[in-house]
């Protein structure tokens, strides 16, 4: 499985996670030095060696993009990322091929009431939001821009990505960081409530860490030839795996003891 190619590198160019929280005054953790490049290298490494599920292999062949239409425009990726907030991947790739079905131009949705909207997508839950969400991120381009197109990004640098996706009304930091990852190629480490968990856990970042701050500190510390794979990984190891996503079920404990976590075991070894 490959990715698309990202942009170069360059060793001497300032990290745009430092850049953006030198601006907004954002501090991360300074004191804690994980994750190292060398135990972000070994861990990838672990996980994929213990990465026998079926169902782990499917999930990360679709985050890799594999699945994807060639023809996917940025707009698409970016609503894609809107509707698969608090639900399931099955789910919203059902909201949003009901959408394209439905109104299968951006302007047809725009044009659309948006009760027809929230008909389309309401089996991706939270359907009068993402509704809500979505025409408004439509009137802001036609307004801004004259046309409902977000191609432009493709040109711009990670932090004018960031800047641009931010100003449209209910995109947070997530779905920017999801869409510059999955859809523009960009190496950015999306931080969700597995990802977030699974760090505090292995030790990444304290136990009272938040997730904004958990976002900066590992895309700061992080490689970015890395960010992508770990992030699949982790993502789809923290929906597995209920010691590290520390989900109480008391009944399946036997279970758990019975199955130790790789991942857990390497960092008590290594970390």
């Amino acid at each position: 499985m490959s990715r698309p190619p990202s942009k170069s590198h360059s060793p001497t160019t300032l990290d745009p996670h430092l850049q953006i929280a030198e601006r907004y005054g954002m501090i991360s953790y300074p004191a804690m030095v994980s994750p190292k490049n060398s135990s972000s290298t070994a861990i990838k490494d672990c996980k994929k060696t213990h990465q026998n599920s079926s169902n782990d292999s499917e999930q990360i062949e679709i985050l890799n993009g594999e699945k994807c239409d060639d023809k996917e425009s940025v707009l698409d990726g970016l609503v894609q990322t809107i509707l698969s907030q608090n639900t399931t991947e099955v789910n919203s790739g059902k909201a949003f091929l009901s959408l394209k079905n439905a109104f299968p131009t951006w302007e047809d949705v725009l044009a659309a009431e948006s009760r027809c909207i929230e008909d389309a997508i309401r089996c991706g839950g939270l359907a009068p939001t993402k509704s809500s969400c979505i025409k408004n991120i439509l009137n802001s381009l036609l307004d801004k821009n004259g046309k409902l197109c977000l191609e432009y990004l493709r040109d711009l640098s990670v932090e004018e990505i960031k800047a641009e996706l931010s100003h449209f009304k209910g995109i947070g930091p997530k779905t920017v960081s999801c869409v510059l990852m999955f859809h523009l190629q960009q190496d950015d480490l999306p931080v969700d409530t597995h990802v977030f968990q699974i760090a505090k856990t292995i030790g990444w970042v304290p136990a009272i860490a938040d997730i904004k701050k958990t976002y900066v500190h590992l895309n700061q510390r992080i490689p970015a030839e890395l960010k992508f794979d770990l992030n699949c990984l982790l993502y789809t190891h923290g929906k597995a795996c209920r010691s590290c996503s520390n989900r109480k079920v008391g009944r399946q404990k036997k279970e758990r003891d019975n199955n130790p976590c790789p991942l857990l075991a390497y960092c008590r070894d290594y970390c």
